[in-house]
């Protein structure tokens, strides 16, 4: 049996413009949505993970999160609720910006004095905290499919991470304004295992 023939550099580069041209879209259509909420409504979103996620979560589970930029969902809540259950707390750490992503224990989440800022200027674990290998990793998203399909930054830091960690778990958070039908996909691409919005819990998967 002949399987299909692999990408060529001409689809490879015509999916990459594809993903940009995407991420420009659903960013506006991301801050729109989030600016057009009620600040009380929106601190009152993503205080705790919906009870049927937790099964994704061992008892043991080091959980990874992420510090929010200004329009993503954020994360730091869940941070709170784990770490309050005895789990330990794992956030991005990146020496520089061309460096591979690793994990760093954040020791007393949700509090910011425990972090420095990151080579783009968001805040992460110091040198010297421990690194861990999360198990349960909360991943931020520019686009989602219902089906669980990410469309991320744009940098590939997740994938090249899952790559080398492929029974890690994903779950992603973001608005439901990020939801869309599908997404072009890319061998490296990573799936999640679910996805979480203010209103639905899609998976698992």
């Amino acid at each position: 049996m002949v399987g299909p023939s692999p990408p060529s550099p001409d689809d490879a580069v015509e999916t990459a413009s594809i993903k940009q041209a995407l991420r420009k879209q659903l960013r506006a259509r991301r801050r729109a949505h989030v600016e057009a909420l009620d600040p009380r409504t929106r601190a009152l979103l993503f205080r705790r993970p919906p009870a049927p996620l937790l099964g994704l979560v061992p008892e043991t589970a080091t959980i990874a999160v992420y510090n929010a930029g200004p329009f993503e969902a954020p994360a730091a809540s869940y941070a709170a609720f784990f770490h309050e259950a005895g789990h330990r707390i794992a956030l991005p750490w990146f020496a520089s910006r061309t460096a591979p992503m690793q994990f760093r224990q954040w020791q007393v989440p949700p509090l910011d004095e425990m972090l420095e800022p990151d080579p783009w200027g968001t805040k992460q674990p110091a040198a010297d905290a421990a690194e861990l290998t999360p198990d349960v990793l909360f991943v931020p998203l520019v686009g989602f499919t219902a089906q669980g399909q990410r469309l991320g930054q744009g940098g590939g830091h997740y994938d090249r991470w899952f790559a080398s960690h492929p029974e890690a778990v994903a779950i992603g958070l973001g608005w439901d304004a990020q939801s869309v039908d599908e997404l072009p996909h890319e061998a490296h691409d990573h799936p999640l295992r679910a996805v979480v919005t203010p209103t639905r819990l899609y998976g698992p998967f």
